[in-house]
């Protein structure tokens, strides 16, 4: 969407906070024994709290109140009691929200305990990658520059990326224009992002793949040569100027 009105940046910041504050305390949340069910229950009681509706829920009657991803699970990973989190354990969380007729998108992976898999660094790539991608965007710049930057220092970094998953516009839906913002260079993408609309970021940093492909329960996705991926994501506002991050408040950053 594109903000016109004060009202809707409010509203906008008000959605925002809330999927921050619910991906920020999941993660404080989330301890080696526990069940993704049991960490999504959690999510899905904060959502409510806040008068917050799921958006994968909604949107796409998805099995999960959020997405929890486990160690070479890519994205879309369905909350389950089978699935218990160990020490080590790389985990995403995606959490995506609408309130009021707002919606708001963030996510983010982490390594649960000591990193006695040495998930870190991809972490650190990932988190980073994504802040360098947000301060070069701004009203006017190729969308297809951005997604050569992050390919670009996704291989510095020894790592490739995952091309068929994209961050996209957000607001009014979850889902919206411009759609298909990759982590890749498309040398016929000339689109420019435009000032004031509202889009959800994110980076899909991978050890070994480059696409992501469907498991058999019809959600989960898993890179398409193993390994293993780091993504972050978060909704922003396009300016003359650094974009304004909704999603500022979420502490997974530190």
């Amino acid at each position: 969407m594109s903000i016109s009105k004060t009202a809707e940046l409010k509203a906008l910041k008000r959605v925002s906070d809330v999927v921050a504050l619910t991906l920020r305390e999941m993660r404080e949340y989330a301890r080696p024994g526990m069940t993704t069910k049991q960490l999504d229950d959690f999510g899905g009681e904060l959502l409510s709290r806040f008068g917050a509706k799921s958006a994968p829920v909604i949107t796409y009657g998805f099995p999960g109140w959020t997405c929890i991803s486990v160690n070479q699970e890519v994205a879309h990973g369905i909350p389950s009691e089978k699935t218990v989190l160990q020490e080590g354990d790389l985990v995403n969380i995606d959490v995506s929200a609408m309130l009021n007729g707002y919606w708001a998108d963030n996510g983010g992976s982490f390594v649960l305990g000591r990193d006695i898999h040495q998930h870190q660094q991809l972490v650190d790539a990932s988190k980073q990658i994504l802040q360098q991608a947000i301060h070069q965007i701004r009203g006017g710049v190729r969308i297809g520059d951005i997604g050569h930057l992050i390919e670009t220092k996704a291989k510095k970094n020894g790592y490739t990326v995952i091309k068929n998953l994209c961050g996209h516009g957000v607001g009014k839906g979850l889902h919206e224009e411009p759609d298909h913002i990759c982590n890749y260079r498309d040398p016929y993408d000339t689109r420019r992002f435009r000032k004031n609309t509202v889009i959800a970021l994110e980076t899909f940093i991978s050890t070994k793949s480059t696409f992501a492909v469907e498991s058999p329960d019809g959600w989960t996705l898993v890179g398409n040569r193993g390994g293993y991926v780091a993504q972050h994501e978060h909704t922003i506002v396009i300016t003359d100027g650094v974009p304004l991050i909704l999603t500022e408040k979420n502490e997974i950053w530190n």
